[in-house]
């Protein structure tokens, strides 16, 4: 499944679910969608979504998960981009580009408001959960993440000083750094 499939898979999802807002329900359903699928389908899927992941390991979105969530761990980070998957293409892009953009998002705001983390883990589990429902199996080893981390082969747990930011060089405790680099946020989640 390639990534513009991979987009119509969680639309589909997000149009059959009672929140689309919620990530878990978005996972779940897409999951049980793509279980219908072929497996070598399924299977591929897996590459997908670690391209997405991999294309949204950016230091300004985890700036943005950092102040959102109240700080954010490595695992962390994944389960916020996971939550972000879920949440459609368009979303999707639009936050990369701009993270500030999260603040204008109903769900957000929402989430701000409850004070609700920001988070989906089952997203990353899409693909097994699929594979395990088609197949009654865990998902094979071939599976395994292939997709190289742009840019310059950064591998996804490399320091946030990498080459991939190096304009966001700062430690996220430096509240009033993260503040004006995400006002909207910064707004949103102020105190």
């Amino acid at each position: 499944m390639d990534t513009p499939q991979f987009w119509q898979l969680i639309d589909e999802a997000r149009s059959q679910v009672p929140a689309p807002d919620d990530g878990g329900d978005v996972a779940r359903r897409a999951a049980a969608l793509l279980a219908l699928r072929p497996v070598e389908e399924i299977i591929a899927t897996e590459q997908t979504i670690w391209k997405l992941l991999a294309d949204s390991r950016r230091a300004p979105l985890w700036g943005a998960a950092y102040l959102i969530n109240g700080g954010c761990s490595d695992d962390g980070f994944d389960y916020f981009r996971g939550w972000l998957i879920t949440q459609g293409r368009a979303t999707f892009e639009s936050v990369i580009a701009d993270p500030d953009r999260l603040a204008a998002l109903p769900a957000v705001r929402a989430f701000a408001a409850d004070g609700i983390d920001i988070e989906c883990e089952e997203a990353l589990a899409i693909v097994w959960h699929a594979h395990r429902t088609a197949t009654g199996q865990d998902l094979p080893d071939v599976a395994a993440r292939t997709v190289q981390d742009p840019p310059l082969d950064v591998p996804l747990d490399a320091p946030l000083d990498s080459p991939l930011d190096p304009d966001w060089n700062f430690d996220f405790d430096d509240t009033d750094e993260l503040n004006r680099r995400l006002p909207r946020l910064a707004a949103l989640y102020a105190n």
